[in-house]
């Protein structure tokens, strides 16, 4: 598959790198251009003449030039090229560089299919360590109550002036206890404090879902089994891919990639992928995680849409999945965007999300026939049909506007419970919507 000029700048890093792939794609500065069945190839003159490759099937990208993001400004030109100028990348015999890159890619990815020999687990020691970590996490869990009690007895405003040291500090008490999830959880709250006018009651609500948590895990056994599953894994217990897909929610479709982003912190970035299944009507995120600079391990191409098995972590809500078997390469989706036709239908939706497991923190949002509209205090909103209106936050407000002229379009946001956030695609630098077709 080649990618549109749209699609491939969607998969840039930054606007930086998506100008810059644009100044590269022009024929003068390429030499030896060439594709096969399954890549492109072409050497790129810079400082230096820079070996560029492209695996076509899922867009992975290889280049010899020393730049940290992925994909470089050369790899993002060369689709540019291929899309924008297909008669300048005739088929060819791929060159020996390219050859040995997917013959190596071709093991890999061999050798990450094969089964892998393991140690049968000694049960005995299992339930020993389980029993353990169990204790600590109790342990933790019960010094944070403790801690929260004595916090909304004082007041919030005694916090109000801390700064992030309270909440590291007890972030970090239970990382000791092995309680991760919970960990990050409470030192997402740092940012509260004196950041908007109402931000003692945005901080009591925070803590008020963490107080609801420590109280679920409690009840552990009390819960249903996906209920328990959801507090297991926001607590910390973190489960392997072959658990995930032994659990056994295993959903095949044609999947339709909305859009993602890509979040940083000082550790790791994450990225979240929306896919839309177009029979099923469901939802899901894909998660992966990078340090520092390196690639995401796999590409999902925005506004295209694939054949896959996907599985779905156990969840009261499952939203979460992995591909457990892709069937079909992708394909550019050029339909209309499938959504809801009001915001009342989504907000119900989420609410109905929110009474199975109250923990939720992003849901997708996909409306019709929605008009953009800045208000006097340039804020920000969507207005449907029904003449109802939601916050709209995020890169890309004005190129919404600009896209619609006015007029209704489809859009597709991530719903955090307080703004919308439209997501990052194809058909516009930093955002994602699909006009709806002319009549």
């Amino acid at each position: 598959m080649i990618l549109t000029t749209e699609q491939v700048l969607a998969l840039a890093p930054d606007s930086a790198s998506a100008a810059a792939a644009r100044k590269l794609a022009h024929p003068r500065d390429w030499h030896n251009l060439g594709r096969s069945d399954v890549a492109l190839w072409g050497e790129c003159q810079g400082s230096a003449r820079y070996q560029v490759r492209v695996h076509l099937p899922d867009a992975t990208v290889k280049c010899s030039c020393p730049s940290r993001k992925f994909p470089c400004k050369h790899a993002l030109a060369l689709m540019l090229i291929a899309a924008g100028q297909p008669e300048l990348v005739a088929v060819a015999e791929a060159p020996s560089w390219v050859l040995e890159w997917i013959s190596h890619r071709s093991r890999t990815i061999e050798r990450d299919q094969k089964p892998k020999k393991t140690t049968p687990p000694d049960p005995e020691a299992q339930a020993k360590r389980a029993g353990q970590r169990l204790e600590r996490v109790r342990e933790g869990i019960e010094g944070l109550d403790l801690w929260m009690q004595d916090l909304v007895r004082n007041g919030l405003a005694s916090i109000g002036g801390s700064g992030s040291a309270p909440w590291e500090a007890h972030a970090a008490r239970l990382v000791d206890a092995q309680a991760a999830g919970l960990a990050s959880r409470l030192r997402s709250l740092s940012n509260i404090p004196r950041a908007t006018p109402d931000w003692a009651g945005e901080l009591l609500a925070e803590l008020g879902r963490i107080a609801l948590l420590t109280h679920a895990f409690g009840r552990l056994d009390e819960l249903d089994p996906p209920l328990r599953a959801d507090v297991r894994q926001l607590v910390g217990w973190a489960l392997k891919e072959d658990d995930v897909v032994a659990a056994g929610d295993l959903v095949e479709d044609d999947w339709l990639v909305l859009g993602q982003f890509v979040d940083e912190d000082e550790r790791f970035r994450v990225q979240r992928t929306w896919l839309h299944g177009i029979r099923s009507g469901r939802s899901a995120m894909i998660l992966q995680f990078a340090a520092g600079m390196a690639p995401f391990d796999d590409t999902f191409a925005p506004a295209t849409h694939f054949e896959a098995t996907l599985a779905f972590w156990p969840s009261a809500v499952p939203m979460r999945a992995l591909v457990h078997e892709r069937k079909t390469v992708a394909e550019g989706w050029n339909e209309r965007l499938p959504g809801v036709d009001s915001f009342a239908v989504c907000l119900r939706d989420v609410a109905h999300a929110l009474g199975q497991q109250p923990w939720i923190g992003r849901t997708l949002c996909v409306v019709r026939d929605v008009v953009p509209v800045v208000g006097s205090d340039e804020l920000w909103s969507l207005v449907d049909r029904d003449r109802a209106a939601i916050p709209l936050r995020g890169a890309g407000t004005w190129s919404l506007l600009a896209i619609s002229g006015g007029d209704p379009i489809d859009v597709a946001a991530e719903w955090d419970g307080r703004v919308l956030r439209p997501l990052f695609a194809s058909t516009w630098p930093e955002g994602l919507t699909w006009s709806r077709p002319a009549t």
